[in-house]
């Protein structure tokens, strides 16, 4: 099974540049959303996304302010890429001040968007890779170095696809993941596991994490979702 799609939100002013970058981005195989203000983008579920990409001089709010609010106040670490007119240092370094993953200066090559795009994207998965220790919801901890789930002073034992299971969306409160999603990022090395085989380990793990288990949730017909009440 192939990894699921990437998904992008394209945050510019400029009609006719967020169809470019769709249409190619798309052709790329991601998956693509397009907001035409940065307002427009902060109504979205950030939390959802793979990759920010912000046009840095947009209407009433900047690129660089909506940056400073996904950075400080929603405290989300999605890679962000911004698009922009301006090439001088002293914006150069707002944008990596703010927590810019990389900058393009407009006009800019469509292929090199794409590969700047996909090395954000390699290195922001091999940093998640590398970051081991603890994750923390509630009084539920999950011991990464040491491959267990802990509640309160209780220890829970889980099962290697159930720990990955929780951990992704523990990680991406709030997205939804559809059968589909989860098999292809917990189950890519085997060859023959159906989507009941979801359903199976979502009811053991929610079993198994005790009063956390009301916080996985089912929507029917798109999927499963983690939400604290």
């Amino acid at each position: 099974m192939s990894d699921p799609k990437k998904r992008i939100l394209v945050v510019d002013d400029e009609e006719d540049l967020c169809e470019i970058l769709q249409f190619n981005l798309e052709s790329e195989g991601f998956d693509i959303d397009v907001a035409y203000s940065a307002e427009e983008a902060l109504t979205k579920r950030l939390e959802k996304y793979d990759l920010l990409l912000l046009d840095v001089m947009m209407g009433k709010m900047s690129g660089f302010k909506m940056a400073e609010k996904v950075r400080k106040e929603l405290k989300l670490t999605v890679p962000i890429v911004f698009l922009t007119a301006k090439d001088t240092e002293n914006d150069l370094l707002t944008g990596f001040n703010l927590g810019a993953d990389d900058y393009m200066a407009k006009p800019f090559s469509i292929k090199e968007l794409t590969a700047r795009v996909k090395a954000v994207l390699r290195r922001f998965g091999a940093k998640q890779m590398k970051e081991e220790g603890d994750i923390q919801l509630g009084e539920l901890k999950l011991d990464l170095d040491k491959k267990r789930v802990v509640i309160g002073k209780e220890k829970i034992d889980l099962t290697k696809k159930e720990l990955e299971i929780l951990r992704m969306f523990i990680e991406n409160q709030g997205r939804i993941f559809s059968r589909e999603d989860i098999l292809n990022r917990i189950w890519s090395d085997d060859v023959i596991v159906t989507e009941r085989t979801v359903d199976v380990n979502i009811t053991r793990l929610r079993k198994k994490i005790g009063s956390y288990g009301k916080c996985l949730k089912n929507r029917p017909g798109y999927g499963y979702f983690l939400e604290i009440d």
